[in-house]
């Protein structure tokens, strides 16, 4: 197992769309779990393939609070939704940041898991909300896209302005 990188926001990499799963094979295994070690470490309860500068329909999730309820879904679809609910959301791309963002409180989604069999899950809650988030990565899109224009802008400045403060804390260290 091996903890991978997390693309964090601006990277232009976190906007590419993400293809179909087609192999299913012991390299999309080590990938899982890869990325739940990665997921975990961090710590989330979500992270989709993108995130991890892998542009393929992958994610998983674990919203319990002792890791024992991992999830995979590749080529996951959303067949409906229901209902919806503002939650406050985070992101492993977008570190130290939170918005409230509205999203379907119930959804059913259509995947495959790591051997390839299909199935349905019906999600609601943290879950649902979780899903949905993974899934907006692997369109290239980020939870601060449901942010206003202004919203959006302030943040980007401010994520900037701490790069600029680390990149000069480093300048300044002793080698």
């Amino acid at each position: 197992m091996a903890k991978l990188t997390i693309l964090e926001f601006p990277d232009p990499r976190l906007r590419t769309k993400a293809r179909a799963l087609a192999a299913f094979d012991d390299v999309l295994k080590s990938l899982i779990s890869d990325m739940f070690e990665t997921m975990y470490a961090a710590p989330g309860i979500g992270l989709a393939a993108t995130q991890v500068n892998i542009h393929q329909r992958l994610l998983v999730a674990d919203v319990s609070e002792d890791h024992s309820q991992p999830l995979v879904l590749i080529n996951p679809e959303i067949l409906s939704k229901e209902g919806s609910k503002v939650h406050e959301e985070g992101c492993l791309s977008v570190p130290n940041y939170c918005a409230k963002v509205e999203r379907a409180d119930l959804i059913r989604v259509r995947a495959q898991d790591a051997l390839g069999a299909h199935f349905e899950l019906d999600a609601d809650g943290l879950l649902a909300v979780c899903i949905q988030h993974e899934m907006d990565h692997l369109e290239g899109k980020l939870f601060i896209d449901y942010l206003s224009p202004i919203k959006r802008a302030l943040l980007k400045k401010r994520i900037e302005k701490l790069d600029r403060e680390k990149r000069d804390r480093k300048a300044t260290e002793p080698a």
